[in-house]
């Protein structure tokens, strides 16, 4: 007896790994951000990054459509960050 063919598509994962590579881009711009962004701030940003890079890949393996919520999402929270450092907190370059 044979099983059969696995009928899931592929396709949420080539989404899912194309949102990888997105969130890799976006982990260089956290990575830069320590230019401007204080040491304790930066490194509970990078702890975020990398719970949302887990989170990712956990749905990218679960055929989840929702992978491209996570760069989009890790993004936003840097230009928040940045924002509100820069206009409350008076950080600068």
């Amino acid at each position: 007896m044979t099983q059969p063919p696995d009928t899931r598509s592929a396709v949420p994962l080539v989404v899912g790994l194309l949102a990888g590579a997105v969130h890799l881009v976006v982990g260089y711009f956290y990575l830069a951000g320590g230019l401007v962004i204080p040491g304790p701030v930066l490194i509970a940003l990078w702890l975020v990054w990398l719970v949302m890079a887990a989170l990712l890949a956990r749905w990218a393996l679960r055929g989840s459509w929702w992978t491209p919520v996570i760069p989009v999402a890790a993004a936003a929270l840097l230009v928040l960050v940045l924002a509100v450092g820069d206009r409350v907190l008076g950080w600068q370059a």
